[in-house]
């Protein structure tokens, strides 16, 4: 590709979901990753501790924000009205982000595939959305998707599904790599004074592929050496490398909190698919869609086989009200071994209607995702049908919070670390979209989940977590790489990132500068006002369950 003359990029923001040190320390002790070891080592580095939640939507609009989730406003991959659900998009971030403080001040920006961009507002610059966006997003400007897969010969948000281990491993790299690349490209063609590039997929491997370390290191082999080339072709005066959260192993139990609430009368349930939330059923990515194979004597195609589901699912609606819910019968498939070859042929809207599911307007407290960490209370004026009135409100929340903190796994290790009200995390105009009580796990080594299974404990439904530890690293011009970075929250990212551009942080904002970076004070902003819309992207929500996010 031709390159022109070009201004100086002052400041690159590299995102690395799920990095941290845990995964990082042995990575660059077998040499894998030298650019992000040099960052480390001799840039200003340490630990950035994550909010609650940890996890992609609501932690990536806290980055680019400075803000907790009671100021942005996004606490889940789902945002709820009442009882229905959507998923959240870049019109639920209710704070300006980093791209919009700097068009403020006349600098342009670059931002490539950072989580909950999507759809993209008008600034000085570009902007490719990433995770929760469609597979086709809107950019910004206009006709830039084309653009950019003309140069690059293709362009994808997700990685495709590869048959084959190695094959799916140099997918997952291939698609790293096109972030590099798309990242580089737009810089050149636009010039601007910042730039923002997020590599989402050295999540994804963990959820997809648990304990293939050959995908992790291809993965970060690929994403290291385009940190390489953006430091070498894009020239940045100061790089800021930063996670939303860690990544780690479940070492604990798996706490089904609705069962937990069921069997204290909080939480009634209903069978026969007729419940909420309705994708509370079996994680889509363990039930494959029983498409006919060519040859197999079947007839009818896909046709035949959504007619049959269909049938099935009523059947399977009108057995779980007599008590033969989908649970049930996959404890007994269970205990001859044949759960797995089931699920293998079962559609999920056959599972979904003999699951045994939350009724929400008859519950009094209850789960309603298990990305929110915590309990939501069925509050009369509230909620559409709220049950618990709201004198009763506070009592009802000392109550669960004193029987949750006394939770304890079968080997009686405590399963909270802390069970708090929700002031206690999060401050600002939207705290109450978040749960009542916030329920965080024990160094999250216990998987909270939302699902009705019959028990309140088992094993873990994902070997791998979200842990509360993250990384962050600063280095280039004016930055005091020697400086401790033993304290920095994930809120920090985004005042420090202003102050390496000499641009004042906003007052709002609930981080400070790092001790590594000069601060250029505060000022008052207008407000922020985004217009909503809804992400009605059923793909997305597939990709979500097959990851594990919804249950």
């Amino acid at each position: 590709m031709e390159r022109r003359e070009r201004t100086e990029l002052s400041t690159a923001l590299v995102g690395i979901d799920a990095a941290c040190h845990g995964v990082l320390d042995p990575l660059v002790e077998a040499g894998a990753v030298p650019n992000i070891a040099d960052l480390l080592a001799n840039g200003a580095s340490g630990p950035l501790e994550s909010g609650i939640p940890p996890w992609t939507p609501s932690a990536w609009p806290s980055l680019y924000t400075g803000t907790n989730p009671g100021k942005h406003g996004v606490f889940d991959f789902l945002s709820f009205e009442g009882y229905d659900w959507d998923v959240v998009n870049a019109t639920d971030v209710d704070e300006r982000p980093l791209w919009g403080h700097l068009d403020r001040h006349g600098r342009s920006s670059v931002v490539v595939n950072v989580p909950v961009t999507h759809p993209p507002e008008e600034f000085d610059g570009a902007l490719v959305p990433g995770y929760v966006a469609p597979e086709d997003p809107d950019c910004h400007p206009a006709g830039l998707l084309d653009d950019l897969r003309d140069a690059l010969g293709g362009y994808r948000v997700y990685p495709d599904d590869v048959p084959g281990d190695e094959a799916q491993r140099r997918e997952y790299a291939r698609v790293a790599r096109s972030r590099g690349e798309a990242f580089r490209y737009l810089v050149d063609r636009f010039d601007p004074d910042f730039g923002f590039v997020e590599f989402q997929v050295t999540d994804t491997v963990f959820h997809d592929r648990p304990g293939d370390q050959a995908a992790v290191r291809a993965v970060y082999e690929a994403v290291d050496e385009q940190i390489g080339k953006i430091r070498e072709e894009c020239d940045p005066d100061t790089v800021v490398l930063a996670s939303d959260h860690g990544m780690g192993r479940y070492r604990g139990r798996e706490f089904r909190v609705n069962e937990f609430l069921r069997d204290s009368g909080d939480v009634t349930a209903v069978r026969g698919g007729d419940g909420m939330p309705t994708w509370a059923t079996v994680r889509d990515g363990q039930l494959k869609q029983g498409a006919s194979e060519p040859g197999d004597g079947a007839s009818g195609g896909a046709d035949a086989d959504a007619t049959a589901g269909g049938v099935a699912a009523t059947a399977m609606a009108g057995l779980a009200r007599v008590g033969l819910t989908s649970q049930r019968i996959g404890r007994a498939l269970e205990a001859v071994g044949l759960a797995d070859a089931v699920a293998e042929r079962v559609p999920s809207s056959v599972v979904s209607a003999g699951t045994a599911q939350v009724d929400f307007p008859a519950s009094r407290a209850y789960v309603r995702s298990r990305i929110e960490c915590g309990v939501r209370i069925n509050l009369q004026g509230r909620e559409p049908a709220g049950v618990v009135p709201p004198d009763e409100y506070e009592a009802v929340r000392d109550d669960l919070i004193e029987r949750l903190s006394a939770v304890r796994t079968p080997e009686g290790d405590p399963v909270f670390e802390d069970v708090a009200r929700r002031e206690a995390y999060f401050e600002g105009p939207h705290v109450d979209r978040a749960v009542d009580v916030v329920t965080v796990p024990t160094a999250f080594d216990h998987f909270l989940s939302a699902r009705l299974a019959g028990s309140q404990f088992g094993d873990p439904t994902e070997p791998w977590n979200h842990k509360r530890d993250g990384v962050v690293a600063v280095a280039g011009d004016g930055v005091d790489e020697a400086a401790a970075l033993g304290d920095a929250h994930l809120y920090d990212v985004a005042p420090t990132v202003l102050a390496t551009m000499g641009v004042p942080a906003a007052e709002r904002m609930d981080g400070t500068v790092l001790p590594a970076v000069d601060p250029v004070g505060e000022r008052r902003y207008p407000d922020y006002d985004r217009h909503s819309a809804a992400t009605a992207d059923g793909d997305v929500e597939d990709r979500l369950a097959n990851l594990g996010y919804i249950e």
